[in-house]
């Protein structure tokens, strides 16, 4: 008896842990064709891999615009993207097409707090500094105020965007004794009574927090939020982290406040462009500690079981079984997280949490 025909086509635009792949291989349904690599796609491959594929399984770093969508022609169903944003794609011909979009506003929350938290107590506690002191031979002895650095214990923490992420993000740092703990976005949270949060305008918080932590999604409103007028308003003893993405700060004048000592020091999970030339004036600083964004195996698993429609009650398996979204008469695409909820957006919408 032969085999079943592989009748659905997915691309995915980088390389996979070997977790990702056994998720994919098994779905019989799917013929998995991948770009086998750790670096993005190259414009002319994503354009010739995503050719009559039913799937997509992509990065943020990857444009998905109206010329990747003619090149899938119109097997193309359902689109999953490893991101908790999605506006590296063009949801107005997405929803033409009445192709359905997949993200991952959850499954990077433990993950990216974490990294987070880890980056501030790095920065703070000035470790990456220390680390080249010791290999370059400039421990030399005890000093009692050498690489001092800032404590959380009766500080005042200010979390720009107390989405999942940003609640995530307060949760770990509570318990290092923090006094206060301020936020601001679009209105006060309710969850925000949990960690005792305060709401008060981004004046205040900048003024007044000792860590700055910047976890809100990128949108019109936040691009370019974190600039010269947002640096002089802080303490020059606070530290500031950006977890969110990179477009919300202003480099050159975060570059100007570190390097004459406006503010102590910088965290940055996100940059523009990803990763930093070598020759950035960013990474001639000490007091700035860029890392590089990071996914959860957890996460990739996640994101590829979506892909292929092979998790119980699947909301891309139920897009196959005929919910189509084509006859929707509002000009919105249909986004559906990982976690089944579903959404309609359009391109002046971002999901809640880290981009």
């Amino acid at each position: 008896m032969q085999a079943a025909a592989k009748v659905m086509k997915v691309f995915v635009t980088r390389r996979i842990p070997p977790e990702g792949m056994k998720i994919l291989s098994a779905a019989g349904e799917c013929e998995v064709c991948l770009w086998d690599s750790d670096e993005p796609v190259p414009r002319e491959e994503l354009l010739k891999g995503v050719q009559r594929a039913h799937g997509l399984v992509c990065l943020l770093s990857d444009k998905i615009d109206a010329e990747v969508l003619d090149a899938a022609g119109p097997n193309l169903k359902v689109i999953s993207t490893m991101s908790v944003g999605f506006d590296h794609m063009a949801l107005d011909e997405i929803q033409k097409r009445g192709i359905r979009v997949g993200y991952t506003p959850d499954v990077l929350t433990d993950a990216t707090a974490e990294l987070t938290v880890a980056l501030l107590l790095a920065t703070a506690r000035r470790l990456p500094e220390g680390v080249e002191e010791v290999k370059n031979g400039g421990w030399s002895s005890w000093k009692p105020l050498w690489l001092c650095g800032y404590g959380l214990s009766g500080s005042t923490v200010g979390i720009i965007g107390l989405g999942r992420i940003g609640l995530a993000i307060a949760r770990r740092l509570m318990p290092f004794g923090v006094k206060r703990l301020l936020y601001t976005g679009r209105a006060a949270k309710a969850h925000a009574a949990e960690v005792n949060g305060e709401f008060v305008p981004l004046d205040t918080l900048v003024s007044e927090s000792d860590f700055i932590v910047v976890s809100c999604s990128l949108s019109p409103e936040t691009q370019g939020l974190c600039d010269k007028p947002f640096f002089s308003k802080m303490k020059s003893t606070a530290v500031f982290i950006n977890s969110s993405r990179g477009a919300v700060v202003n480099q050159d004048d975060l570059y100007e406040a570190l390097s004459s000592g406006q503010i102590a020091a910088a965290g940055l999970d996100v940059t523009t462009p990803e990763p930093l030339p070598t020759n950035h004036p960013l990474l001639t600083l000490k007091n700035c500690g860029p890392s590089p964004s990071s996914l959860n195996i957890v996460a990739v698993v996640l994101i590829l079981q979506s892909a292929c429609g092979v998790r119980k009650n699947s909301p891309f398996r139920e897009r196959e079984h005929g919910r189509a979204n084509q006859n929707r008469k509002d000009a919105t695409a249909e986004v559906t997280s990982t976690d089944g909820a579903h959404r309609g957006t359009n391109r002046t919408e971002r999901p809640k949490g880290k981009p």
